[in-house]
């Protein structure tokens, strides 16, 4: 279901047969006819029943409007951005008034449709049946039908011919009718099973009742709700079945209302594959088969299978005998005909795609071979392996198992087995697609919007180019992209998270290099020579072990079904409206019984009361009840459905709107989302493109990071200089040509690159292989020179060994030595700090470019280990590659000279003395970068650790310890604080700054933004699924009270302020405002609670206040400050001191304060090379201050002062950053984190004595 699209089950109800016309002539002429076979009638629309949602009307209207086969019927709701051409009714009307535009709908092919095979009269009653519809209209907006077929016997009468009464009587004769059902959701069992339910009253009714037994099975229809997404399911009675509507998985999958193993009954794993093939192909298919029933629900299953891709193209599972025409379309298509057209249809068109459901076979129409696309053969093999493990018949399950006598449930376990199989196929078809797909998103590129399709294809495997070929460039890959450019997070996406290992997740963080690691290598040489796939493969088998988990787990979570009220009768306006009164009165008392705690449960409660109220033209309440989604669960807010609901309100509404400041701010919310959604309305998703004209430097910056060579813009500048040996300050096309050509070739040879396993022993798993010289002469044999992140090593030719040259933190010096006269070459000298023996190597025309290369490893491991931040060995990486590359490219004598431009870190080490003091080195521990998937550095505002877990009784929980980092631009990075690897890179929270962090237990962390809002990231699913929005200023602070000593925070209360002085206490469980006041200051920055009282800073004063706001005491800004221009900017409090801490923004001085005489003069202390404070913790019975510094040659500007709280003596001062300290965090005591503005934009950790 799509936002903003109807509420209600029931899109129409409409009633096709023959005219009482043609049955009368075709009665007259049966004495005619003499034996022949009756011939086929034209079916007609007899009756239109759709639901009007109007429920300001007269009491005595109905509830459903009937229209007559001449009227035009209408659905009741569309999108807004629709733009077909519209049937518009009278503005009063109510329908209009309840966000609804009126779209018209062609009925004239529906007949035929619902009568495919042409509507035959009989002379013996025949079964009834079942078939299903999909209908598609311009926009790709689909509607699904569910047509059941039945006969009647035809009223006896007597005869006239001529006027006169005849003798002669006519045999009984038998009249089909068709009740077909439309919905915008695919219940193609739910609406089954309701029309089975009508189907008895059919049977027994009287043909005039007929119409009025339809009527009332629309409007009973008409007000059932779909289930919003997620755990709860709707049940409604239709006598005698329990009639169940299961909700979808998630905001962004379909629901699944049918029995996805059908195909697997049909067709053989091969053929399944060869379907699905075809589908991501796009090729031109049609289905056949002698069941009407089964080409929409074969077709909907392979939909499903392919899921999240979508099919773009025309669908129509049913082709009625007139419509053949249509298979003759040149686009691609999914049609379906019954199996007496097949041999039409193959004689009469090319190159179309036959599918024999009946026999389960698929084949080609064109006379000329034509082949049918293979799936990659490992993604197939590990599909045929799962399909194996598939328990598809039912009755299987039922072998020991008793017998229950109640029909409802015999039809519960039946569904639950069906939802269980589905599952499990699900898991295997994403499986299928993950395994074709799961590294797609390394040749995208997010900022530029860019997929580069010619590397992608280079690392398929041979036998599977044509497929990817062809998947690449249809509009079905292409939409897929665009979701993952846009970072959907669906299934796919979740899988690929949870498939990534500790050394992928580092390797696409700092490395883009593409190189294959040692561990990658010693793979690859156990399965002697042949490369490395996605399986373990030994010859034609797959070990299932070998392929992901988790899709796999068919573990379903808990489902609540909500059972609506008995219908009423008569149905008409009056009952309705009380039958709506009960519902929500039966979802009140199922809200008030649910759990704070269950807040997912709560949230898909407060969704369907929204729609009701909808429904019920209580566009107000709908909009409260969806405006508590953000408490609960924000990931099913009806966007569009909201978006729709704002437009439709009337002039009086939208003045009380005015008056509820929650509904104003919802409101406020939906208009500037709107706004912004179209203001980058830039969708589109570009192929990788070498340049075809001269590039300045902003295009080159561009035109680097779409290719994914480098992200880093300082970098990409240098190389843009060093490509500019001549100085024409634009690189011309050739010569990038040659640059990304050569940048390529180096990395296809690096995958091709084979260590002998003695070597690979010697070697870290971790490391790779950047630089292999040639062969050449050394001081320790002939041999190649390899070069991996961590040292250098000769490959000894004859017989392939391993010798160590150095690791980069061992070298001492690098030179080159003068040309020997005989030899005329230079040659590399590299002295080992551990070894007294020089090693040499004459390089020839190498000999400069390695110089250059391993200086720059030297100096960025010098650097990556005085600042103990493995990233400067990265860049320095990075550089040594981009090196190699514009020597490559250039190939001039002053190459080498131009390429030392990249020599980034060689250059600092010359220009700048590499002097960490003391104190520095031995309290630093490590350094990492929150931005190094970005392309500049940003400023790290908030930090919060989280605690791991060492027991927990899901398995699926992460224990390890979490660091989370708030940056600038409003996304948070969260590392694995146990290896400092990137655990979620960007969990984006609008675009504002973010101020405050605060954990509640292991569930929850609570992030406050400077857009007024408190996001609440769930801390297992990583994803924002609560915001709190009752704040109208910038939030600035929180603070946690327990309710007992020992309680969880479950039963506390959190305490949140925001910069205009209001302080709004949460009730944590429920998520519900207890109370909140207003403190009269200039900006309120920061709230602590200690012995039941609360501590308020703000830039003027502080406050000590009572729990209800009441202020006991105040202190001023002393006026010394006030003269300056300074305000206080942190307050540290001191409860076993009795002492508070202050500081001020541009100003080296500490106020400390008593706590028992606030007015008695704070003592006044100094701080040492300061120029003013940043921030302020109590660490123990220090106080880290951090603060702007730095003198001499030092590029340091942050400091962090360590101060004793007794002596007030500075211990230690710390060379922190390269920009100022923005934030300081304490873990446990135990270490200090500190972050730096966006200059540097780094974190770093430090001991604690």
């Amino acid at each position: 279901m799509a936002d903003g699209l109807p509420s209600g089950l029931l899109e129409a109800c409409i009633v096709i047969g023959a005219s009482s016309d043609k049955l009368n002539k075709l009665s007259q002429s049966l004495s005619q006819l003499n034996g022949s076979p009756l011939p086929l009638l034209d079916p007609e629309v007899l009756q239109v029943h759709r639901p009007l949602f109007c429920l300001k009307q007269n009491v005595t209207e109905p509830a459903v409007e009937t229209l007559s086969p001449t009227q035009q019927w209408c659905s009741p709701i569309q999108k807004n951005n629709d733009k077909p051409t519209f049937n518009t009714v009278n503005p009063k009307e109510e329908a209009t008034e309840n966000a609804s535009t009126l779209k018209e709908l062609d009925l004239a092919a529906l007949p035929q449709l619902c009568f495919p095979g042409g509507l035959q009269v009989t002379k013996k009653q025949k079964d009834e049946q079942f078939h299903y519809l999909v209908f598609t209209d311009v926009l790709g907006n689909q509607s699904h039908g569910v047509v059941l077929q039945f006969y009647r016997a035809t009223q006896e009468g007597k005869q006239h011919q001529n006027g006169h009464q005849t003798s002669y009587k006519p045999p009984q004769l038998y009249t089909p009718y068709a009740v077909c059902v439309i919905s915008k959701h695919p219940y193609y069992s739910a609406l089954k099973d309701c029309l089975s339910s009508l189907l008895r009253e059919l049977k027994i009714c009287q043909m005039t009742e007929m119409e009025e037994r339809a009527k009332e099975f629309s409007a009973k229809l008409s007000v059932v709700p779909v289930p919003p997404p997620g755990q709860l399911h709707v049940m409604f009675i239709m006598q005698p079945l329990m009639i169940v509507l299961p909700s979808r998985e998630d905001q962004h999958h379909p629901v699944v209302d049918l029995d996805l193993h059908l195909p697997f009954l049909c067709f053989k794993s091969k053929e399944v594959l060869q379907i699905i093939a075809c589908i991501l192909t796009e090729q031109r298919m049609v289905f056949f088969s002698s069941d009407w029933a089964k080409l929409t629900l074969i077709a909907e299953c392979f939909m499903l299978y392919i899921w999240p891709l979508r099919w773009q193209h025309p669908l129509v599972p049913i082709l009625s005998q007139h419509m053949l025409d249509f298979v003759m379309a040149p686009t691609a298509f999914i049609m379906g005909c019954h199996i007496s057209h097949y041999e039409e249809v193959a004689e009469e068109n090319d190159d179309l795609i036959l599918i024999n459901i009946d026999e389960g076979t698929v084949s080609c129409s064109s006379i000329l071979d034509f082949d049918i696309p293979d799936v990659p053969y490992a993604a197939a093999q590990c599909f045929k392996s799962r399909r194996k493990g598939l328990r598809l018949h039912y009755d299987l399950n039922l072998l020991n198992q008793s017998i229950c006598g109640d029909l409802n449930e015999l039809r519960n376990q039946r569904r639950c087995w069906q939802q269980r199989l589905n599952k499990e196929i699900q898991n295997i078809s994403l499986e299928l697609l993950f395994n074709m797909f799961r590294d797609v998103s390394d040749y995208l590129n997010y900022e530029h919007r860019v997929f580069n399709t010619d590397e992608f294809l280079k690392t398929r495997d041979p036998e599977d180019q044509s497929f990817y070929k062809k998947v690449l460039e249809t509009p079905i890959f292409h939409s897929f992209l665009k979701e993952r450019l846009n970072r959907k997070m669906d299934m796919f996406a979740q899988l690929e998270l949870s498939n990534l290992t500790e050394e992928q997740k580092y390797r696409n963080a700092v490395d883009s290099s593409r190189r294959p690691t040692i561990q990658e290598m010693r793979r690859s040489s156990s399965k002697n020579g042949h490369r490395s796939s996605l399986f373990n493969q030994d010859d034609k088998q797959v070990s299932p072990t070998s392929t992901p988990e988790m899709p796999l787990n068919t573990t379903a979570w808990p489902v609540k079904i909500f059972q609506l009220p008995f219908f009423p009768r008569p149905l008409n306006h009056l009952n309705i409206l009380h039958y709506i009164e009960d519902l929500i009165l039966k979802l009140n008392k199922a809200i008030s019984a649910v759990s704070p705690d269950d807040s997912s449960l709560l949230a898909r409660y407060f969704y369907l009361r929204g729609l009701i109220n909808m429904q019920n033209s209580k566009r107000l309440d709908a909009l409260s009840d969806f405006q508590n989604l953000y408490k609960t669960d924000i990931g099913v807010f009806p966007r569009e459905l909201v978006k729709t609901l704002v437009h439709s309100l009337q002039k009086e509404e939208r003045v009380q709107v005015e008056e509820r400041c929650e509904l104003r701010r919802l409101i406020c919310q939906v208009k500037s989302k709107e706004k912004r959604e179209q203001m980058e309305c830039d969708n589109h998703v570009k192929k990788f493109q070498l340049p075809k004209a001269p590039m300045q430097l902003e295009e080159f910056v561009k035109c680097i990071q779409e290719s994914g060579i480098v992200r880093d813009v300082a970098t990409i500048q240098r190389l843009f200089e060093a490509l500019n040996a001549g100085g024409q300050k634009q690189i011309v096309p050739e010569l990038f040509r040659m640059f990304y050509k050569f940048w390529k070739e180096t990395e296809a040879e690096a995958q091709d690159v084979l260590l002998p396993a003695e070597v690979l022993e010697r070697l870290d798993s971790n490391e790779c292989v950047y630089k292999l010289s040639r062969s050449v002469k050394t001081s320790y044999g002939v041999g190649k020179i390899a070069m991996t992140q961590k040292r250098i090593f000769l490959l000894t030719t004859g017989s392939p060994g391993y010798v160590d040259i150095t690791k980069f933190r061992d070298i001492e010096e690098v030179k080159i030595s003068a040309p020997v006269r005989i030899l005329r070459n230079s040659s590399l000298k590299i002295k080992n700090s551990l070894r007294d023996e020089i090693f040499e190597a004459n390089l020839k025309s190498e000999c400069e470019l390695w110089n250059l290369m391993v200086k720059e490893m030297w100096a960025g491991r010098m650097m990556a280990d005085n600042n103990k931040d493995p990233q400067y060995v990265q860049q320095a990486l990075t550089n040594v590659l981009l090196m190699d590359a514009v020597v490559g490219c250039l190939q001039t004598q002053k190459s080498v000279c131009a390429a030392s431009k990249l020599a980034y870190h060689e250059k600092l080490r010359q220009e700048v003395p590499v002097i960490i003091p003391r104190d520095t080195a031995w309290t630093l521990k490590h350094k990492i970068n929150p931005s190094q998937n970005m392309m500049n550095p940003q400023s790290v505002d908030v930090l919060f650790y989280s605690p791991g877990q060492l027991t927990f009784p899901d398995s699926d929980v992460d224990v390890n310890p979490k660091l989370w980092c708030g940056l600038g631009c409003g996304k948070v990075v969260v590392f694995d604080a146990a290896s400092w690897s990137l655990k979620q890179n960007c969990i984006h929270l609008g675009d504002s700054r973010l101020n405050c962090m605060m954990g509640l237990d292991q569930d929850q962390v609570w992030i406050g933004s400077e857009d007024s809002v408190i996001y609440i990231i769930n801390t297992r699913s990583m994803l924002c699924h609560k915001q709190l929005t009752e704040h109208r200023g910038e939030l600035t602070d929180f603070t946690l009270e327990k309710l007992s000593p020992e309680s969880r925070s479950s039963r506390a209360q959190v305490y949140s302020c925001s910069a205009d002085g209001t302080v709004i206490v949460w009730d944590v469980p429920s998520l519900k405002v207890k109370r909140q006041f207003h403190l009269s200051c200039d900006r309120l920055q920061s709230i602590q609670i200690h012995n039941g009282a609360l501590w308020c800073g703000a830039r003027d004063c502080i406050m000590m206040l009572k729990p209800n706001g009441d202020q006991l005491w105040k202190i001023h800004l002393p006026d010394k400050m006030k003269a300056t221009a300074n305000f206080f900017n942190r307050v540290t409090l001191f409860p076993e001191r009795q002492q508070i801490w202050t500081s001020f923004t541009d100003f080296a001085e500490l106020c400390i304060w008593d706590f028992n005489d606030p007015v008695k003069p704070p003592k006044r202390l100094k701080l040492p090379n300061c120029k003013g404070v940043t921030c302020m913790i109590k660490v123990k019975k220090q106080v880290w201050i951090g603060c702007g510094g730095g003198s001499g040659l030092s590029k340091v500007v942050g400091k962090i002062l360590v101060l004793d709280s007794e002596s007030l003596e500075v211990e230690k001062e710390l060379e922190a950053h390269e920009d100022s300290v923005q934030v300081l965090f304490s873990v446990e005591d135990r270490y200090v984190l500190s972050g730096s503005a966006k200059l540097e934009g780094r974190i770093a950790i430090w001991r604690v004595d």
